[in-house]
């Protein structure tokens, strides 16, 4: 009997697990894959999209960068799992020219993968690898057991709460909560698998992470021979960024549209899909790109990301509105500053809607309760939102924040004997942990 079982342990996951635990209760993280990541790590999403914002004059203001992902951040820099340590440490050197300071956003998801473990481990964490969950018992409102399956078949777990991390409202739907997919047409943002290119001039690589001009040549290029049909990709251009290894480059360029990624069919055909269109690309780069000729395909991720997929429907459903007048909940649990970022689900094109800057939105704690279950709490990017609102809060850094605001409360119901609807998140959790 666990007081807490926590569902999926992307960085949503891992940081209610850790949360929850460091109250004293006894916690459960289970996870489909053999390491805890999530996204950041089986899905190769790199790098952690913006977690502070700058203001009309240039002062830096913090909005994701703290609690437990800043600790996450720290371990990682300390462990030198951030890009800046790659260059800090090795006197900014790179092919024999200087480089400027990097950013603290690119890391090693390697490294991310161990520390994750050891911060699950020291939290007292207990994890269960390799299993799914595919089954709820619920009684009166409530889940009182799941059931998981893997390689030795299924076993039963008993908690008191549970928290959905898995991305794609797997518990929520399995125990009969009410959920929502995709924009009003039921089509969901396309999925993209990332990958590395590798064995590139490290100076011209560096060159195009940097210079636009470069980009846009390359995009000018690409768009060339896709007007041609000698291109099949239907993203609109060629989006790289840094790595941590000397002369590669991260790709999060693929677009896989038109498909369900609830469906494992359609998902079987995203992945083989998404490996063509990554064979073409990097063809493009040999041929097409100087300094790429000799270039090799070092990594696609292990799984394809998933940009939208199940929501639950909660108490409250943030909206687009919310986001953009930057609205600030009397019950929020976390902020955001990342736009509005909706890829098209049809085909090509990415419309954008900036936040102010120096401005944030919140999240309230109405999004994470789901309106039909008292002892179940969603943490991630399935939290109720529209789809214009998913768009934005979708990202690494917020989920994290989510997450532990998640496990906090699930605590905080436990030791007052509160359903998830009735907890007063206005009040301090010092003072809801400590009673």
């Amino acid at each position: 009997m666990y007081d807490v079982i926590v569902a999926g342990a992307g960085l949503a996951g891992c940081c209610a697990a850790i949360s929850s635990a460091r109250q004293g209760l006894k916690v459960l993280l289970i996870e489909r894959y053999g390491f805890p990541g999530g996204m950041a790590t089986v899905g190769l999403v790199n790098p952690f999209m913006p977690y502070g914002t700058y203001d009309v004059a240039g002062k830096y203001i913090s909005v994701n960068d703290m609690g437990i992902f800043s600790e996450i951040l720290k371990n990682l820099s300390d462990r030198n799992g951030l890009l800046e340590n790659y260059f800090d440490k090795r006197k900014n050197v790179w092919g024999g020219k200087e480089v400027p300071h990097e950013n603290r956003h690119t890391f090693n998801e390697e490294v991310l993968k161990i520390i994750l473990d050891e911060m699950l481990d020291a939290a007292g964490v207990t994890v269960l690898y390799h299993s799914f969950v595919f089954e709820a018992e619920t009684v009166n409102r409530n889940i009182n057991t799941i059931k998981t399956i893997g390689k030795s078949g299924s076993l039963k777990h008993k908690a008191r709460f549970f928290i959905d991390a898995t991305g794609d409202a797997d518990l929520s739907s399995i125990a009969g909560c009410r959920t929502e997919i995709g924009r009003e047409d039921g089509k969901c943002q396309p999925m993209t698998l990332c990958f590395r290119i590798g064995n590139a001039d490290p100076v011209i690589a560096r060159e195009i992470i940097h210079d636009k001009q470069a980009r846009d040549r390359i995009n000018e290029k690409y768009n060339m021979l896709q007007n041609k049909g000698l291109i099949e990709n239907k993203r609109e251009n060629v989006l790289i960024f840094p790595h941590v290894a000397n002369g590669a480059i991260h790709f999060n360029s693929t677009r896989l549209t038109g498909l369900n990624p609830l469906d494992p069919f359609d998902l079987t055909k995203a992945e083989k899909t998404a490996r063509k269109q990554v064979n073409e690309l990097l063809e493009f780069f040999k041929e097409h790109v100087p300094g790429f000729e000799k270039s090799i395909l070092l990594q696609t991720a292990p799984q394809i990301g998933i940009r939208e997929s199940r929501r639950i429907v909660g108490l409250y459903r943030l909206s687009e509105s919310d986001l953009i007048n930057c609205t600030k909940f009397s019950d929020s649990i976390a902020r955001g500053c990342y736009p509005i970022d909706i890829h098209n689900p049809d085909g090509s094109g990415t419309r954008i809607t900036e936040i102010p800057p120096g401005e944030y939105y919140t999240i309230p704690y109405r999004c994470i309760v789901p309106e039909d279950m008292d002892n179940l709490l969603v943490a991630g990017r399935p939290v109720s939102s529209s789809h214009e609102a998913h768009a934005a809060i979708r990202i690494m850094p917020i989920c994290a924040n989510i997450g532990e605001v998640a496990g906090l409360a699930a605590s905080a119901c436990i030791k007052h004997n509160k359903k998830a609807a009735e907890l007063d998140i206005s009040l301090s959790f010092d003072k809801l942990s400590s009673g």
